[in-house]
């Protein structure tokens, strides 16, 4: 049996060069590695079987079987039996065994052993590569987290390559972007995310460079998806990934690790929005309380009113039927200032019949509009400053009566007034009308 013949390092069957390549394959291998003739004499033992158990490939080669010195004698005769009944076997067989250090400290080893046959075909011999169990246990708990991550985490993971474009997308991953597991791969994240891109690759980039950074990172992107854009938040966590097989670490790309938080972040803002709206509410009606004139106490509420909430106001009062006439503003320009009342007011104003004020009028209650895409034409035509492009107009009541009407404006870069800003909007209303009322003589309801 040529090929068994010698130590990794001396393999006199294989002559010239080739004994040196051998005994180089052996040696550089990361498994430990030893193998038996078919009587069970240690034939072959490289460098890391030396460094698991001290024995050194001089005191291995030539000895039958482990015991007496890589073995416990009740456990040797075991051990080489197993080992040799698999020369006889069908492919490899998995074996833990109970083996002795030079310095006579024990080790469990995971093995994989299988049969050699001669050129005739006869069984004739064993190879058996081994390694610890904690060893092997660390591998296949690092398999197993990469498979679990890959198949059932409850949150995105993406591996992205160094040029950036993702190179293994796990199936949540796959859902939160839209998209499946591989229709993104090898693809820039511009694709699928319309706005935040910039961020997440400056992410990424920075990660490559510097290296895993200390926390995890909030990100707010728009994605492109069948049914339109959806706009996310992500809580991000990245890893750097480096090669464990360079000597130096050589980088091959990012883990990207998120979850998505967008309802929290949103019912956050608007928890933090409502308390500073109900807040300054609280502080117009102090303020207020000061005023002895009625209008001034208006203007007051108004102009606390619309911290975050609009860009203008306007108090329209009635002078007849289905006619108003302005009484309070905001200034015209695009520059904030405090609501006063209208200098020579008393002009009807020339609102159509289907203008959003007198539409609250009609129905006693609140009524939202925006303009689209003529914000300019649109606010002309509702005799409202040239930059309005949404308005909630909210009726003025007060003793069972109707004073006016409140309109709140935004400029066309804000977004439209919801439910929730009706809710504040005719809060502030029935505030003014309140004070405007301290400066009316009581008569009929309008």
């Amino acid at each position: 049996m040529s090929a068994f013949t010698g130590s990794a390092s001396d393999t006199a069957s294989v002559p010239g060069a080739g004994a040196d390549l051998l005994a180089a394959l052996l040696d550089g291998m990361d498994a430990a590695l030893c193998a038996f003739a078919a009587d069970g004499t240690v034939t072959h033992w490289n460098r890391e079987a030396e460094r698991i158990l001290g024995w050194t490939a001089a005191e291995a080669v030539g000895r039958r079987g482990f015991e007496g010195w890589a073995a416990r004698s009740a456990d040797a005769e075991d051990i080489l039996r197993g080992l040799m009944g698999v020369m006889n076997g069908p492919g490899r067989q998995v074996l833990e065994l109970a083996l002795l250090r030079k310095d006579g400290g024990r080790v469990l080893v995971r093995s994989q052993a299988a049969g050699v046959r001669g050129a005739d075909g006869a069984p004739a011999g064993v190879y058996c590569a081994f390694s610890e169990v904690h060893v092997q246990l660390d591998l296949e708990r690092s398999v197993a987290l990469s498979e679990a991550l890959f198949d059932g985490a409850p949150w995105g993971v993406v591996l992205v390559d160094a040029d950036l474009r993702p190179a293994t997308v796990n199936a949540h991953a796959g859902r939160a972007l839209g998209t499946g597991r591989t229709s993104l791969l090898g693809r820039p994240l511009g694709d699928v995310v319309v706005h935040g891109a910039e961020e997440l690759e400056a992410a990424l980039q920075h990660v490559l460079a510097e290296g895993t950074p200390s926390a995890p990172a909030e990100v707010w992107v728009t994605l492109r998806t069948p049914s339109g854009e959806r706009r996310r938040c992500w809580r991000s966590g990245f890893l750097r990934l480096s090669s464990p097989m360079a000597e130096e670490p050589v980088p091959l790309g990012v883990a990207w690790l998120f979850q998505d938080v967008t309802e929290e972040r949103l019912a956050a803002r608007e928890a933090d929005r409502l308390r500073f709206r109900w807040s300054q509410l609280h502080r117009a009606g102090a303020a207020a309380a000061e005023c002895e004139d009625p209008a001034e106490a208006a203007a007051v509420l108004l102009d606390f009113a619309l911290a975050g909430f609009a860009d203008h106001a306007l108090v329209d009062r009635p002078a007849g039927e289905r006619r108003l006439t302005r009484t309070l503003t905001t200034p015209a320009s695009t520059a904030p200032g405090p609501a006063s009342p209208v200098v020579g007011g008393g002009i009807p104003l020339r609102y159509g019949p289907r203008h959003p004020a007198l539409q609250a009028w009609d129905r006693v209650g609140t009524v939202r509009a925006s303009a689209g895409r003529t914000a300019e034409v649109w606010a002309e035509a509702h005799l409202w400053p040239g930059d309005a492009a949404h308005a909630v107009c909210a009726v003025l009541r007060s003793r069972g009566r109707t004073l006016g009407v409140v309109t709140f404006l935004r400029a066309a870069c804000r977004p439209a007034f919801e439910r929730e800003d009706v809710v504040f909007a005719e809060a502030v209303a029935s505030r003014v009308a309140a004070a405007l009322d301290l400066g009316t003589d009581r008569g009929p309801g309008a």
